[in-house]
């Protein structure tokens, strides 16, 4: 019955996580550019904007829903249930928020959602929501991620072409929300096993690091590309990289046959598909307006 209440949890977390992000687009717009050497000022100007204000309330209660969804049942089980979540998020872009959604954005979305639900189906039921892991895994998965995070944020520096940056900011920011989906997922057990002085922990600090570099990418990410594309890429990225943890370094249980492996597989390679398929141009001075 536990795990059955993190997944409805982990329901409520999609919805709200997407309409979050939506009503931060419209903030971030209207809001004056991000400039990441500036970050004081740029979050200042960010929360000037009314709808970036209240996406981020909208986003904290997410934040809740998701933070008690991985203290009752498996990380990978969690973040699979939620990006499925992302056929809420074209719905509401399209009836609700005036998003011109196209055919291939409507595609992408969806073989996002296929493939990350396919993992979920693929899981199985046998495991339960243990925070155990081993810190030098723990230590290598979160460094490894931080530094192609990192990469990604200056990816503007190295050339890359403009166009493609609203993408490549929105995959940093999901990258690093998956950085600090596993150092709360640790937390969790940590806190339960030793109260609040399990908050003394490193990972908290790599929680915290992660969250700051993801809130002014995905910021970031949202200025310079339209609100379906950039967070699709957003999502997909954080739920990838939290899945990945719960196996390598929660020991989340695996198919044991041949089938589940190959649908695993397939999984994977239609969220790669997806992201093609979801091109995030740069916003026009129409939506600024």
């Amino acid at each position: 019955m536990t795990i059955e209440i993190g997944i409805l949890l982990a329901l409520f977390c999609a919805l709200t996580t997407n309409l979050g992000f939506l009503l931060k687009h419209r903030g971030a717009c209207a809001a004056p550019d991000v400039d990441l050497r500036h970050p004081l000022t740029s979050g200042a100007g960010l929360f000037r904007s009314k709808w970036f204000a209240i996406g981020m309330a909208v986003a904290l209660g997410a934040w809740i829903f998701h933070v008690a969804a991985l203290a009752l049942a498996p990380l990978s089980l969690v973040q699979a249930v939620i990006s499925g979540g992302l056929v809420f998020l074209t719905v509401l872009a399209d009836r609700f928020f005036g998003c011109n959604v196209g055919a291939r954005q409507w595609a992408g979305v969806g073989l996002t959602a296929l493939g990350l639900t396919m993992l979920a189906a693929t899981l199985p039921h046998g495991g339960d929501a243990s925070s155990g892991y081993s810190v030098p895994g723990m230590i290598a998965f979160e460094s490894g991620l931080l530094v192609v995070g990192a990469l990604l944020v200056l990816s503007p520096r190295f050339g890359v072409p403009h166009q493609h940056h609203g993408v490549l900011l929105g995959a940093a920011a999901g990258i690093l929300f998956g950085v600090s989906d596993v150092a709360i997922k640790a937390l969790t057990g940590s806190v339960g096993s030793e109260g609040l002085f399990g908050l003394a922990s490193p990972w908290l600090l790599t929680c915290i690091l992660g969250s700051i570099i993801a809130f002014y990418a995905s910021a970031k990410g949202l200025q310079q590309g339209e609100a379906v594309p950039v967070i699709t890429i957003t999502s997909a990225a954080a739920n990838v990289s939290a899945i990945t943890g719960g196996f390598v370094v929660f020991g989340d249980p695996m198919p044991a046959d041949a089938l589940g492996i190959v649908i695993q597989s397939l999984a994977f390679v239609l969220v790669i598909v997806a992201a093609t398929l979801t091109p995030a141009p740069l916003r026009a001075a129409a939506a600024r307006a």
